[in-house]
């Protein structure tokens, strides 16, 4: 084979390879990208909400509104929960699971994000953990973690009727490529009860 021939046949395959490589570079990066955005636009739908309308969407065709304002100061946490925790909310922000309780009140409150954005702060949670939940209404919930858990998607989170809770929940294992695990995180937290909470 000729010098010519060789180079017109590396070319031929490494060209299509890196333009993959690109393009798989560009969808990650847009992961991202709409992830940090979409905060941005939420904090402004989130000062609304603060200040009485019901259901604040960020974009005139959102399915979702900002409910709630999860905080953790010691790793700089500072999210706009949204309401309905199905696909499309979650590619914006971690949501809410309609059924569970809301915060402030009695049971679990579940709230899910995914692992490689929103979430990933997850993997740095541990016991005395300080989580905190700010209201539309100015009500702050504030939680302590109690225990971190890894389970099978199909055990789902315990709730209690009795004990105001927080459940967070993402996929699992954090670093890894693959879609669709049957495995989630779960960082459990106890409502913390003091004379400041309402």
């Amino acid at each position: 084979m000729t010098h010519t021939r060789r180079r017109k046949w590396l070319t031929s395959i490494l060209l299509p390879w890196l333009a993959i490589g690109f393009w798989q570079s560009g969808e990650g990066m847009w992961i991202y990208a709409k992830a940090r955005l979409a905060q941005f636009l939420l904090e402004k739908a989130w000062r609304r909400a603060v200040a009485g309308e019901q259901t604040p969407k960020a974009w005139p065709w959102a399915d979702t509104w900002p409910v709630a304002r999860l905080k953790n100061g010691r790793l700089g946490v500072d999210l706009i929960v949204l309401a309905d925790a199905g696909g499309h909310a979650l590619a914006f922000g971690p949501a809410h699971v309609t059924g569970t309780a809301l915060p402030n009140t009695r049971g679990t409150t579940v709230i899910t994000g995914h692992r490689d954005t929103h979430f990933a702060f997850l993997r740095k949670l541990g016991p005395g953990d300080a989580l905190s939940i700010d209201l539309p209404d100015g009500r702050t919930s504030r939680y302590i973690v109690r225990e971190t858990a890894v389970i099978d998607s199909s055990t789902g989170v315990l709730a209690s009727d009795a004990i105001p809770r927080l459940a967070l929940v993402t996929c699992y294992p954090f670093h890894t490529m693959a879609p669709g695990s049957s495995w989630r995180f779960v960082v459990m937290a106890d409502q913390w009860l003091d004379k400041n909470s309402s």
